[in-house]
């Protein structure tokens, strides 16, 4: 047992040598404490979990398994930023039938009360390959995901060297760290829906600016069938 601040200890650990990651972080203003409410923004929060999320990728043994829990009022985004890391095999709803909202006045109400707690089951992408290595494992897997979606990486990283454009200025247009993940082979994912369209209204700025054609022109409908498409490479 270990006593101390989750991430920088989880960084400590060797690659590939965890069975079982049991996690339960704070879930984003459901609870009035400080530790709940420690973020601006959700997707400050969002930043956040997905630093612990890529060390979970890095040190869960192939045939590991993952629980999450989360909100059901950002399971959908918690999701979704997951399976940029791991392969989510259920989304479990654990229903609540006694609770606060029992008291409450369905009237008085605009939405439904949450009543459920969400955890999503996890394992690594490729464990039923050939290519999985019980050694360095999840070094080979991050190099594999750089190879196959190279094209996409470079599309941002040309983008944002042509233009000159700071992290630091990326970051305070967007409110958050997670461009990181955005411009580099290291641990890269793709921009959701509306993280792409604010960077594109960033990069369309700079570009004006500089009297340049366009960067980031693709639409996000595009991005996200090129992805899908080289998903399924990384998949097999």
């Amino acid at each position: 047992m270990v006593n101390g601040d989750a991430l920088p200890y989880v960084k400590t650990l060797p690659d590939a040598s965890i069975d079982l990651i049991l996690t339960d972080p704070p879930y984003y203003r459901v609870k009035s404490c400080a530790w709940d409410r420690q973020w601006k923004t959700t997707e400050q929060y969002l930043a956040w979990l997905n630093d612990y999320l890529v060390e979970f990728q890095r040190v869960l043994k192939p045939n590991g398994s993952l629980y999450l829990f989360c909100s059901a009022a950002l399971a959908a985004d918690t999701e979704i930023m997951l399976r940029n890391h791991m392969r989510v095999l259920n989304h479990i709803i654990w229903a609540k039938p006694y609770g606060r909202w029992t008291g409450c006045s369905k009237e008085s109400l605009r939405s439904y009360f949450p009543s459920t707690e969400r955890i999503l089951f996890a394992e690594q992408y490729g464990v039923d390959s050939a290519a999985k290595n019980h050694v360095r494992y999840a070094s080979k897997c991050a190099e594999l995901k750089s190879q196959i979606f190279a094209p996409m990486i470079d599309y941002f990283i040309t983008a944002k060297n042509q233009l000159n454009i700071t992290g630091k200025e990326i970051e305070k247009h967007m409110g958050s760290y997670m461009h990181r993940h955005w411009f580099s082979y290291s641990q890269w994912q793709l921009p959701n829906k509306s993280q792409y369209e604010k960077l594109q209204q960033l990069f369309s700025q700079k570009a004006a600016e500089k009297m340049l054609v366009p960067f980031l022109s693709k639409s996000n409908n595009k991005l996200q069938r090129d992805y899908s498409e080289l998903m399924k490479n990384y998949d097999e």
